[in-house]
């Protein structure tokens, strides 16, 4: 008889192929689709997402804008919720932003910004990522302006700086060419990238000044002295002399003055920034006797209350290099390492009343706190939604913000290439008190429903989430058949599950002896103790 019962299915979801096979060819330009050059996740959805959640499950920045608005650049363009995370507006495919990805999200001079980018081919059909520019808005989001990348003219090969005049490598093009991060000093934006460098606008974008930095083999620099390299992030057409510290990854001010530099050679620090030639000093590996982990400084932050610096410093090109967190207090002059070995990506501070800080570190590997400055640190506990019981089961984690609402709560968010999660904890708290996680699942389902994402699947890059709702608790039991309805796993057998909360579990692409499965067309059946069964197809696509 369950043979029967179970042919019957079989064959209905048979007849569904045809129909299915149809709606999946739309998504080939899908297939390639990847993260930011870092290997970001990727992203692809078969439903319109609902504003409930944000568009994206990859979280690469969060910038909190007073007490309740949550800004989140993503995979999926920027997202924003003025209710503290009770409602999102998803700007994806808006006549602003298209589909561009969002690498950097900022407040200052009176705007919101977000700088934009995507992947383009190159010539032998590998991705390239391609920045797109800037959108501001100084109405919290209702309007844009849009900003071109900063690109230079091909004749653009002298630059001046004081007294000298350098060769400079015009950048002409965009690819390779987006911008990560964003600061602002008194009257000007300042902006980085891979191949544009450092750059600078004090008109909101309009036009941009190329800023010299040290060469590799220069420690610092000043205006005043005579100067003879090559302000090029590579040797380029023109065979310049290249150089490392002149791609740029990472910015942080410190006050109208002071900016902190993070590039591919070091930390570049100048306390004139708003002069019309800045001088620079620059830290890295060895040239100082306390010095930084790595040359490759993809991450900086400031300390607000005591001024300590907190950079991502990662392993680059030198022997003596290694991965870890470098952090100043005296302003560069000497540094500590902590966390020895990971890839921090970004930091947070929650400050308490008593005048401490505690410092959040998000690492690929997953989130650290430290309440003594670096010298000890916690690892964050498994991340489980409080009411719906789901959890994050994040590769990667890339972003962390602290939001104090008042002396009683504090909530810290936490992006990822999972989703998102808020934490909220009160003074006395050491961990997290209660979760809240947001998955861009495509919206709520009702009872006796389900569906899996993202669809198409890539095991390598992600894990498949099974979404369902049911009437009551109930046990259940979920398993993945190949497209000639063969068994490959059996995920769930059994399971005990809740009522009237959706749910969640997951699939990593393996069949039963655990190895992933090949490219083609699968479906799961979830197996509800009342007898209930629920069907849905997958495509896996690598």
């Amino acid at each position: 008889m369950e043979n029967v019962k179970e042919n019957h299915s079989m064959s209905k979801i048979k007849k569904e192929i045809i129909l299915f096979i149809l709606v999946f060819a739309g998504f080939v330009s899908y297939i390639n689709a990847q993260g930011i050059p870092t290997d970001y996740g990727s992203e692809s959805r078969l439903k319109k997402t609902s504003d409930v959640t944000p568009a994206s499950n990859t979280i690469d920045r969060i910038l909190i804008q007073g007490k309740n608005s949550i800004w989140l650049g993503t995979s999926r363009g920027l997202s924003r919720s003025t209710d503290n995370g009770t409602n999102w507006k998803n700007y994806y495919k808006t006549k602003d932003f298209g589909t561009d990805r969002i690498s950097a999200v900022a407040e200052g001079l009176g705007a919101v910004w977000a700088a934009t980018w995507h992947y383009v081919s190159d010539a032998s059909g590998n991705p390239v990522p391609k920045g797109t520019g800037l959108r501001y808005s100084i109405d919290n989001g209702e309007t844009w302006v849009t900003i071109k990348q900063a690109v230079d003219s091909s004749d653009a090969v002298k630059v001046t700086y004081g007294v000298s005049e350098i060769n400079a490598l015009p950048i002409t093009a965009t690819e390779q060419n987006f911008i990560y991060d964003i600061a602002f000093t008194k009257n000007a934006v300042w902006i980085v990238s891979f191949s544009g460098g450092l750059r600078k606008s004090t008109d909101m974008g309009k036009s941009w000044q190329r800023v010299v930095l040290p060469p590799d083999n220069l420690n610092s620099i000043k205006p005043s002295e005579k100067l003879d390299f090559d302000l090029a992030p590579s040797s380029g057409r023109l065979n310049m002399r290249g150089n490392l510290n002149h791609r740029a990854f990472s910015i942080a001010a410190a006050g109208d003055d002071t900016l902190y530099v993070g590039t591919a050679n070091g930390i570049n620090k100048t306390i004139d920034a708003n002069s019309q030639f800045p001088s620079w000093v620059k830290f890295n590996r060895t040239n100082q006797q306390k010095s930084i982990s790595g040359n490759f400084v993809l991450s900086l932050d400031r300390n607000a209350i005591d001024g300590t610096i907190w950079a991502g410093t990662w392993k680059a090109e030198g022997q003596t290099e290694y991965w870890a967190v470098s952090s100043s207090a005296n302003g560069g002059k000497t540094w500590e390492t902590f966390l020895t070995s990971e890839k921090v990506r970004d930091f947070a501070f929650r400050y308490y009343t008593d005048g401490s800080t505690d410092v959040f570190a998000a690492a690929e590997t997953g989130l650290y706190r430290s309440s003594n400055n670096g010298m000890t640190w916690i690892a964050a506990p498994k991340i489980v939604d409080s009411e719906s019981k789901v959890e994050l089961r994040p590769t990667l984690f890339l972003s962390v913000e602290c939001n104090v609402l008042n002396s009683n709560a504090t909530e810290v968010w936490i992006g990822t290439n999972d989703g998102l999660a808020k934490a909220i904890e009160s003074p006395s708290a050491s961990w997290f008190e209660k979760w809240k996680v947001y998955f861009a699942s495509s919206g709520t389902i009702t009872t006796n429903e389900s569906f899996a994402f993202p669809n198409p699947y890539n095991p390598k890059l992600d894990l498949l989430r099974i979404k369902y709702n049911l009437s009551k608790a109930s046990s259940v039991s979920l398993r993945i058949f190949d497209f000639g309805m063969n068994l490959v796993r059996t995920v769930l057998q059994n399971a005990s599950r809740g009522s009237n909360i959706e749910q969640i579990d997951y699939w990593d692409g393996k069949n039963d002896e655990g190895i992933i499965v090949p490219n083609g067309v699968y479906f799961y059946r979830l197996d509800i103790g009342d007898g209930t069964q629920l069907f849905g197809k997958i495509l896996v696509m690598m």
